[in-house]
């Protein structure tokens, strides 16, 4: 009932409107959308992975209710799509992409929604510079973004059918995906929750309420981000990309350090937390679960990873004071033997940028990745590169690991840490197998697990 009351402050529908979803009746993100929808007298369609794209056509929602892999599913086809293109149409749609993620990132500059951990404040001089420079860059771009957006992400937005937003929940956005949506013109907000708190606990507005982020701001001085929204006073359509948002209404937010559990502050990594009335009781007669989930100011542990972004009242970040941002699960964190922190989201999500890979987990325990190749794409590369002649049908297993290794190194060459070995596995991790959550999340533990013997082959 929490989420039904505050939600249309996150998606301010209107009766009439058209939601598309394909997730589970039962999942508790599914449900809490169903009873939102019908509340506000709002049509709801069910589709399937294999109807996606079909329906998305044909019913033209303004909303699509998802979860991660389906946006990479998106962003996929449109690759493949502009790939398969003749040569001047793929070079004209790759080059007005690229000009319209470099004018995005500088628009977000000027408009002060360049999200940073940095807690220092820059001064005026230095900011207006920073903002003047950025100002001129996206005036000189603007003219090939606007051309763009009638030639090539016209057509894009009409085929996705998407008219208003896609709602992403169930698992983090990965940048490049959030970037790439933002520069053809679909919007897309990302939310959390978790099953525990009925989900719903923040998300980005299509709007930022700049008033009420500066109130945010005095009170995040006790390192608590608590929201108590009222209707938004002044509305412009900013998104702080790369975050989840705000909390929504009546909900609050800390981060705190593992090992000792006092609170952080703002620009701090650690466990976040959250509180609100949306926030479980307990576990079903399981008092020592709940003990250790909830404390007795009813402060629930995701057991995720993240920070509050800090309030600076100048420069490029001075509107992305109090989002929120997840670097991954905590559980999911590989300590390595120099006693160093590499969260594994970080490479699968860089290395997920490459057509070639379909699916990839980090094991835990060691550097090492697991990777399900897309063949056709990994085929046609192999014949582009001349490893294979032009007229091969298949690729051995030792040159495929080998072009796919290269591939990796090539995408996660900016990471914090490097992978090692990889295996390669031709089996897809799938809902059926059990290798997939009903919200299509990787389950990594049972992927590991499967996989133990090959990986301890690895280091042999």
């Amino acid at each position: 009932m929490a989420d039904i009351e505050n939600l249309w402050d996150v998606v301010p529908t209107e009766a009439g409107d058209r939601f598309l979803s394909m997730l589970p009746t039962w999942h508790v993100y599914e449900r809490a959308c169903e009873y939102f929808t019908f509340t506000h007298g709002i049509e709801q369609v069910y589709t399937t992975v294999r109807n996606l794209k079909d329906d998305l056509r044909h019913y033209q929602p303004q909303y699509l209710i998802s979860v991660p892999l389906v946006y990479e599913t998106l962003y996929r086809g449109i690759q493949k799509q502009i790939s398969t293109s003749s040569t001047i149409r793929k070079l004209i749609a790759v080059s007005f992409i690229k000009v319209s993620l470099a004018y995005m990132e500088f628009k977000r500059i000027y408009e002060g929604l360049y999200l940073t951990r940095n807690t220092e404040q820059p001064s005026y001089l230095a900011s207006m510079l920073d903002c003047l420079w950025a100002r001129i860059i996206a005036a000189i771009l603007w003219p090939l973004h606007v051309l763009a957006k009638k030639l090539v992400y016209q057509k894009i937005r009409s085929a996705i059918g998407i008219s208003k937003a896609g709602i992403n929940g169930g698992g983090n956005l990965p940048m490049h995906l959030d970037k790439f949506f933002e520069a053809i013109g679909v919007t897309v907000q990302n939310g959390y929750g978790l099953t525990e708190s009925s989900p719903v606990v923040a998300c980005r507005r299509p709007y930022c309420n700049v008033s009420n982020v500066k109130k945010f701001s005095k009170r995040i001085s006790s390192c608590t981000l608590a929201t108590d929204f009222a209707k938004p006073i002044a509305l412009s359509k900013k998104r702080v990309i790369g975050s989840i948002g705000h909390p929504i209404q009546h909900t609050e937010f800390k981060v705190v350090d593992s090992e000792t559990g006092e609170v952080l502050p703002p620009g701090t990594r650690g466990i976040v937390k959250v509180r609100g009335p949306q926030v479980m009781k307990g576990y079903y007669k399981n008092p020592l679960a709940t003990k250790q989930a909830l404390d007795e100011d009813g402060w629930l542990d995701t057991g995720d990873i993240g920070w509050i972004a800090p309030h600076h009242s100048a420069g490029r970040s001075r509107r992305c004071g109090g989002v929120i941002v997840l670097e991954g699960r905590a559980k999911d964190t590989i300590v390595l033997s120099s006693g160093e922190n590499v969260e594994p989201l970080e490479i699968e999500e860089a290395a997920m940028r490459s057509s070639l890979i379909q699916q990839i987990v980090v094991d835990q325990r060691r550097l090492a990745a697991i990777i399900v190749p897309n063949k056709d794409e990994v085929l046609q590369a192999a014949k582009v590169s001349t490893i294979v002649d032009p007229d091969a049908v298949d690729l051995g297993r030792d040159k495929m690991t080998s072009l796919l290794y290269e591939e990796l190194s090539k995408w996660t060459s900016e990471c914090s840490f490097q992978v090692g070995p990889i295996l390669v596995v031709d089996e897809p991790f799938t809902i059926d197998s059990g290798l997939m959550t009903p919200t299509m999340k990787i389950r990594r533990d049972q992927v590991v697990a499967k996989y133990k013997e090959e990986i301890a082959n690895l280091y042999k």
